[in-house]
């Protein structure tokens, strides 16, 4: 398992592929994969069956897929899209940005 320096939460850019430029929150991480699912990026229709006794409605839903962590950069909310890095502070370990050297948090 793999440590990735992008968490939940975070805004990101698409660099390439068919949504290069799109920016989005970051929805889950897949460190196994090495994948992130971003919010409205690499949006797919999958077909969805009612099942007998529950309430969904069949038919077909979209829905986004994973999108491998090496085409996504953090965008910093001063600089834009930008390279992480890692600063001690205190006994705490927290990331950077490598253009300005600002603090990145994720959003709740």
């Amino acid at each position: 398992m793999q440590s990735l320096n992008i968490h939940r939460n975070d805004t990101v850019q698409v660099l390439t592929g068919s949504d290069r430029g799109k920016q989005g929150r970051v929805l889950r991480v897949f460190p196994d994969n090495g994948t992130v699912l971003v919010e409205h990026v690499r949006v797919v229709k999958k077909t969805v069956s009612s099942k007998t006794g529950k309430r969904t409605k069949g038919g077909i839903a979209e829905q986004e897929s994973p999108i491998n962590v090496s085409n996504v950069a953090l965008v910093c909310p001063n600089c834009g899209p930008t390279r992480v890095g890692y600063k001690k502070d205190g006994d705490t370990k927290v990331r950077v940005c490598k253009k300005c050297g600002q603090t990145l948090v994720a959003k709740k």
